[in-house]
């Protein structure tokens, strides 16, 4: 198939893109500043949340993967909240437009699992209603966009992603150096939820989700086994010989980073319900397996 990449540049993108390739696909990439180095890659060149000439691609194309979106690891300024809701908002909506009259029959958009909001111990699946703190509401108005898609006779997959796990970067990449240097623990108090995914499991669910046109909607992109917070810093401090028993007290957290610190101390146990009622095997279903092979990667 030929797939058109939006964010095929970043983390996601830069495992994702190749293993298509691996797998028989033809990967056209938009990029914002020329051609990147994954090889075997198409470029266009254009900016997703503006319009312009690069939508004239996306019609020759029969899947689009959509992974734009500006980074939520920051500190929630109300230009930081702008920044990230028009990133993917403008992005989505067109995408969807320049679907018109064009060869699409996929459409993968990228979602996340802040879309349930908070609810503490409970098992949230595809079928769970949406929260109403920010991440909740914009994931709630990106899908919406998306959704738009089904009107011009796609079948649209909303992949929500939870705490990608990998090599390259992602929540590991900020929080392997601090265990470095002795200084990683649990956020606050660790009991909450941490929903994660392998990166390897994320890009062979795209694969498998590509094998099995009957499922749309929602899909959960979320490893069957959540931790809590202080379980996860647990396995990291005991796979890197470092200590993990300092908590980062929740008052630096909201103090640093603002209402995003507020959203780090909370979390979701989000189950994979669709990917596993489908057949789906995951690689790594436990944390302990999946981290081992990320610091392994990263050098220990």
């Amino acid at each position: 198939m030929k797939i058109f990449i939006t964010g095929g540049t970043g983390f996601v993108g830069r495992t994702l893109a190749p293993a298509l390739i691996r797998s028989g696909h033809g990967v056209c990439i938009l990029t914002r500043s020329g051609k990147g180095d994954a090889s075997g890659v198409s470029w266009v060149e254009g900016d997703p949340a503006q319009k312009g000439k690069w939508q004239e691609a996306v019609r020759e194309h029969e899947v689009i993967i959509n992974l734009a979106g500006a980074s939520i690891f920051t500190r929630w300024t109300e230009e930081a909240k702008k920044k990230i809701r028009d990133s993917r908002i403008f992005t989505t909506r067109n995408l969807v437009e320049a679907m018109e009259g064009g060869k699409v029959k996929t459409f993968f958009s990228t979602s996340a699992i802040g879309y349930y909001g908070f609810h503490g111990d409970e098992n949230l699946t595809e079928e769970s209603p949406p929260g109403a703190d920010f991440l909740s509401l914009l994931a709630r108005d990106w899908e919406a966009e998306a959704k738009e898609a089904e009107k011009k006779g796609c079948r649209l997959v909303v992949t929500r992603f939870g705490i990608v796990l990998g090599e390259k970067g992602g929540a590991l990449g900020q929080m392997i150096p601090l265990f470095r240097k002795y200084l990683g623990g649990p956020l606050g108090s660790g009991e909450q939820w941490f929903s994660w995914i392998h990166i390897d499991d994320l890009t062979r669910a795209f694969l498998f989700l590509l094998e099995h046109p009957e499922i749309s909607g929602p899909v959960n992109f979320t490893a069957p086994n959540p931790v809590r917070n202080k379980e996860l810093a647990q396995w990291l401090g005991r796979i890197m010989g470092r200590p993990a028993f300092l908590p980062a007290p929740g008052f630096m957290l909201k103090l640093a980073l603002g209402e995003f610190g507020s959203i780090l101390l909370k979390g979701q146990r989000v189950l994979p319900r669709k990917l596993l009622e489908a057949g789906f095997s995951f690689t790594y279903p436990e944390i302990d397996r999946a981290l081992r092979q990320v610091i392994r990667g990263t050098g220990g």
